[in-house]
Formats: structure tokens, C-alpha cells, sequence
């Protein structure tokens, strides 16, 4: 299992960049897109293929899960609070200790609420990097 396809350095606490810079996110447009009109289906399926991965060892047989429980949640509390975009913080959390990326929950936090169709394209092209990597 590679979890860094791009053989990317790591620093002295064995953390490494992103993949993908914050405005890479331009390099895949569809999933920009449904990230910026439909943030609630890009987070579910990022948090589905991601768990799926981390209990399996392989990707999701079916890309993900971009209707389910998680993007009912995210899609209640965007409508009824405007919060629904809290709920991609621990997950672009998760998404950077898994692959060893620099940060800090502060840092996911800003991100996050500064440019979130760019944060969960960047989280979902992170696992595809390593999904890509499985299926050679």
C-alpha cells in the first residue's frame, strides 16, 4: 500500500505536502464543481472511500458514497445552521494523518472554511492518488 505515490520528501516529524496544492483543485474540474454546488455529495463520498480503504486495504468498489448518511448530515446542518462545512474539518483531519501531511487542525479548520470546494477536491485527489496506486 502507497500512500504516497509521489514519492514526495518528508520532514524530520515524517510529515510531507500535500499532493496537490490548495489551487490544484482546478486540475479536476468535475469534482470542483460538485464540491462548490454540492459539498455535501463530494464529503460523503471522500469520507466513504477513505473509511472503506482503511478497513479494507482497497478502494471503494463503487467510488464511494456520495448519497448516504454523511451527506444527509452535512446537507441538515448546511441548511438549517450554515455549519454543515464543521463536519469537513475532522475529516480533512483524518485525510492528512493518514497520508503523513503537515498541519494542523487549526490549519484544516481555515482551510476549510476559507475555500472548501478547494479543500475537499484536494482531500479526494489525495485518495485517488493512493486508490490509483492499489489498482496497478
Amino acid at each position: 500500500m502507497n500512500r504516497n505515490p509521489k514519492g514526495l520528501s518528508h520532514n524530520s516529524d515524517g510529515k510531507r505536502d500535500w499532493s496537490e496544492g490548495l489551487c490544484g483543485c482546478f486540475g479536476d474540474c468535475g469534482t470542483c464543481c460538485v464540491a462548490t454546488f454540492l459539498p455535501c455529495m463530494t464529503y460523503s463520498k471522500n469520507k466513504s472511500r477513505r473509511e472503506y480503504l482503511n478497513s479494507h486495504g482497497r478502494p471503494h468498489p463503487e467510488g464511494g458514497d456520495g448519497c448516504g448518511g454523511g451527506c444527509f448530515l452535512y446537507g441538515c446542518l448546511t441548511v438549517f445552521t450554515g455549519l454543515g462545512w464543521l463536519l469537513s474539518v475532522p475529516e480533512r483531519n483524518a485525510t492528512r494523518e493518514r497520508y503523513s501531511i503537515k498541519g494542523s487542525g487549526c490549519g484544516s479548520c481555515l482551510t476549510v472554511m476559507c475555500c472548501l470546494p478547494c479543500a475537499l477536491t484536494q482531500e479526494s485527489r489525495e485518495i485517488e492518488l493512493e486508490e490509483q496506486s492499489l489498482q496497478k
